[in-house]
């Protein structure tokens, strides 16, 4: 069980790097809070009371109180991330204990692990502003989504920002075949089938193969051909805690580990060529992902049928218009041994991509 204390707890900053603090008498509790810390990456300073430095206190990045120790802190000056850790669901003086504190959140064991651990590698990590995530998913077969989601990643990566680009398409053949590295060192998505839980920021980006200054997440040349939605959920909420950019490259098909893929998403893009058909059929793919994504954009790509221009596109489809995907080679067609689309930094697409992430990022409050 956990619970939030209703007082406001002093303003403080983002979360950073540290070691949690533990303070407490109680060696079994002690024995299961350095369980907790081990499990989520992180090495604990111990306690009995307040630190007589007080730097402990003031500058450790999460506080977990013992109820036995709730006394002794009592005068201790008020700060955020302090919770009081108990056993006794049933003691009704646990509030006013949490109270005098200032803690943040009532916890009690062992119901509450799962909270606890999370939260313990969140400050473990030092999580920041999570990435700015965006899903890129064709409105009809062979609109060129993946190829799009490629150069949006690679000019991320230009631009210095940390970026991931994750291919959550089995069946596309492979988004590191795309960038030119299949032989690339690193894990791929069936490593991670087994995934529950919480996934380390830090030990996933190593992990992965680094492909034009950027890491990539895609499939191997193997059987398997999905990973459970557990897995998906847990892998992309890791990547999301780095910071940066994410870039997702979609299926048309939605099943369930595709909705724990678009439920991540800060926005996606649709990806429609100018043609009647191609406009009925990605109403279709909208009218699913829309059910999902908040923000649902369509970026349109040329040449155009009699009639049909990008705002008429977007018209029709009822979505704002994120803008005319420029008619690139690279766009229709890979070319084995060049470099990957957006690579070389110029030319329309590449223009396209870093106008794309000059506006996304302001609309979501700055560069990350």
């Amino acid at each position: 069980m956990t619970g939030t204390v209703t007082h406001d707890p002093p303003p403080g900053p983002a979360p950073r790097p540290g070691r949690p603090l533990i303070l407490t008498e109680d060696a079994v509790l002690l024995d299961d809070l350095l369980r907790l810390c081990a499990a989520a990456g992180a090495t604990p300073e111990v306690h009995h009371g307040v630190p007589e430095s007080g730097g402990g206190w003031t500058d450790a990045p999460l506080v977990l109180v013992g109820d036995d120790a709730a006394g002794r802190v009592g005068a201790a000056p008020r700060r955020p991330g302090v919770v009081l850790i108990g056993r006794d669901q049933d003691d009704p003086e646990v509030w006013k204990r949490a109270v005098r504190i200032g803690a943040d959140h009532v916890l009690m064991l062992p119901d509450g692990e799962p909270w606890l651990v999370d939260r313990i590698a969140d400050v473990a990590e030092g999580i920041g502003r999570p990435a700015l995530t965006v899903g890129v998913i064709g409105g009809r077969g062979g609109a060129g989504a993946s190829t799009l989601a490629c150069a949006l990643a690679v000019t991320s990566a230009r631009e210095g920002l940390r970026t991931l680009l994750v291919d959550a398409d089995p069946l596309g053949g492979g988004l590191d075949v795309l960038l030119g590295g299949e032989g690339a060192e690193g894990l791929r998505w069936p490593a991670f089938a087994a995934s529950r839980g919480r996934v380390g920021g830090g030990a996933l980006e190593e992990s992965l193969p680094e492909l034009h200054s950027l890491r990539v997440l895609s499939w191997d040349r193997g059987d398997c051909v999905a990973v459970p939605p557990a897995a998906v959920r847990a892998v992309l909420a890791a990547a999301r805690r780095r910071g940066g950019t994410v870039v997702v490259d979609l299926p048309r098909r939605l099943d369930d580990g595709v909705a724990e893929a678009l439920a991540q998403l800060d926005l996606a893009l649709l990806v429609v060529p100018a043609e009647l058909r191609a406009v009925a059929a990605a109403g279709r793919v909208a009218s699913a992902v829309g059910m999902v994504v908040r923000d649902l954009r369509v970026a349109v790509r040329g040449p155009y049928a009699p009639g049909l221009d990008d705002h008429e596109v977007a018209g029709l489809l009822g979505l704002p218009l994120a803008g005319e995907v420029p008619v690139e080679p690279a766009l229709l067609r890979s070319r084995g041994g060049a470099k990957p689309p957006g690579a070389a930094g110029r030319g329309p697409l590449a223009r396209f991509c870093a106008h794309f992430w000059e506006r996304a990022l302001v609309e979501a409050g700055g560069t990350r």
